[in-house]
C-alpha cells in the first residue's frame, strides 16, 4: 500500500490529506483520508518540516485507528526528502527518521530548491518542466521509476493531484486535533 499526501494551510490551521493506493499505475484510490490540524507553527525558511511534519503524523495517526486501513509501505510527500546532493535533510528525511526508517519516503517537488542536482529531475507525460524526486528508504532510480509509472498523462500523477485537491476541499470531513506533537 502507498500513501500520497498533501497539506493545505489556512492561517494557523492545516488540512492534511492522504490518498491510499495499492499499485503504482492505479488510477483510483483505495481510500481517502483528511485531517484538520489546529495550532500549527508559522512557516520558517529552511525548517518547513517543523510545520508540515505534525500534519502528516496526524494523518498517519488517524489511519492507525481506522479498522480497514493498513499502514503504507511508501509515503509520497509534496516536497523534498533531501535538498541537495550532500543529503541535507528536508521534510521527507525528517518523516523517515520519525518513522524509525520503517516506511520509505518519496519526495515529489514541483520546483527546484537551491543547488538541486539534475539527477533529481523527472519529466512525465509531454511536460518539459521536470518534477524533482528524492527518496529515503529506497534508491533514487527506483523512486523515479515509481513516480514515472503512476497513472496520468500529465506532469503531476493523478493520485498526487488528488491528494492536493482533497487538502484544499472545504467540504471534506474533518477531524480536529489540538496541539499536534512537535
Amino acid at each position: 500500500m502507498m500513501l500520497a499526501t498533501d497539506t493545505y494551510y489556512r492561517k494557523n490551521q492545516a488540512m492534511a490529506a492522504g490518498v491510499l493506493f495499492q499499485d503504482w499505475p492505479d488510477s483510483a484510490p483505495v481510500k481517502e483520508i483528511t485531517v484538520c490540524v489546529e495550532g500549527i507553527r508559522k512557516y520558517e525558511p529552511g525548517r518547513f518540516y517543523r510545520r508540515e511534519l505534525p500534519c502528516i503524523l496526524a494523518l498517519l495517526d488517524e489511519m492507525d485507528v481506522l479498522p480497514d486501513v493498513i499502514m503504507p509501505e511508501v509515503i509520497i510527500i509534496d516536497g523534498f526528502v533531501y535538498f541537495d546532493s550532500q543529503n541535507y535533510p528536508a521534510l521527507g528525511r525528517h518523516l523517515y527518521d520519525t518513522l524509525s526508517d520503517r516506511v520509505a519516503v518519496i519526495g515529489v517537488a514541483k520546483n527546484p530548491a537551491k543547488n538541486t542536482p539534475a539527477e533529481y529531475e523527472l519529466c512525465r507525460g509531454n511536460s518539459r518542466r521536470p518534477l524533482y524526486i528524492t527518496a529515503a528508504g529506497m534508491a533514487l532510480d527506483q523512486a523515479k521509476k515509481h513516480i514515472a509509472d503512476m497513472h496520468g498523462h500529465f506532469r503531476i500523477p493523478a493520485l498526487i493531484k488528488r491528494a492536493d485537491q482533497l487538502s484544499r476541499a472545504a467540504a471534506s470531513p474533518l477531524i480536529r486535533i489540538q496541539n499536534p506533537p512537535t
